[in-house]
């Protein structure tokens, strides 16, 4: 078994060798370079992607700003518009039309129901908080728990107490092992004490077996790999999006193309508004 901090040492020493004059390459130089490379590479990688993710989150933010008002302006123009035609024709369809144009401009729902339950005015539900804290829902059973989950409780407390641990990791262990058998007590689960001390007296899980550096850099080549798959996906996802697709089609002035829209809604809004004061008229 292979302790992680000698390991370090003993290739910080053959580094050392390996660079004096005259060592013959190691078989990892390749791969220690191939690994450097892929890095650097992720790494531009990830710039130019968090660039143009900000870029789109600025413009849809701005896009929402500035123009979310005249959207709204028009969305309610159109039902007026709607509205006054089916009530001069009174027919069927252009009835449905003018529903289906309010329905565009009704309220926002209520924050249980745009949550579907998860908050509500008071904030986040009790199952919510479940879910977010791995706590029961349900209020204990009793007060006291039972003399079953006492005696397991006491007994575990006094096996894995942190005090009894002469090395940092082990204290540690102990620590947060204990955390979850007060848990366990505090919700009066008999059963998962039970669990909890079968899990310790199986002990600790054994120590990892540390790789080579070879299987290291072999792993890590691996990573960068799944990594630039993860970030082309993210890419393709935010070019292909609304947004993406706008700054693609000004990416020499986002800030311009803003304005252009503005010009040609506040346009749309002035002729819906002729149109509407025609109808009224």
């Amino acid at each position: 078994m292979t302790n992680p901090e000698a390991q370090t040492n003993e290739e910080a020493r053959q580094q050392q060798a390996d660079s004096a004059p005259g060592a013959p390459p190691r078989p990892e130089e390749r791969l220690e370079r191939a690994v450097r490379a892929a890095e650097q590479a992720l790494i531009e990688f990830e710039i130019a992607l968090e660039t143009f993710r900000v870029e789109v989150e600025n413009f849809s933010r701005l896009h929402h700003q500035r123009l979310g008002p005249m959207y709204t302006r028009l969305d309610e123009l159109d039902a007026l518009i709607a509205e006054a035609i089916a009530a001069r024709s009174g027919d069927e369809e252009d009835l449905r039309r003018a529903r289906e144009a309010r329905s565009l401009v009704l309220p926002m729902p209520q924050v249980e129901e745009l949550f579907q339950g998860w908050m509500d005015s008071d904030g986040i539900s009790p199952e919510a908080q479940s879910m977010l804290t791995e706590r029961s829902v349900k209020p204990p059973p009793r007060v006291r728990p039972s003399d079953e989950a006492r005696r397991v409780f006491r007994d575990l407390v006094r096996k894995a107490h942190p005090d009894l641990a002469r090395e940092d990791t082990e204290r540690e262990r102990r620590e947060a092992f204990l955390v979850r058998v007060n848990a366990a007590y505090a919700d009066g689960n008999t059963e998962e004490l039970l669990e909890l001390a079968a899990e310790w007296e199986a002990g600790p899980p054994p120590e990892p077996q540390w790789p080579s550096r070879s299987e290291e850099l072999y792993a890590r080549l691996e990573w960068l790999a799944a990594r630039k798959e993860l970030l082309a996906t993210m890419a393709e996802e935010l070019e292909s999006s609304a947004i993406g697709s706008m700054i693609k089609m000004a990416q020499d002035d986002p800030d311009g193309l803003l304005e252009e829209i503005a010009e040609q809604l506040l346009a749309q809004v002035a002729e819906r508004e002729a149109q509407l004061a025609e109808l009224l008229g």
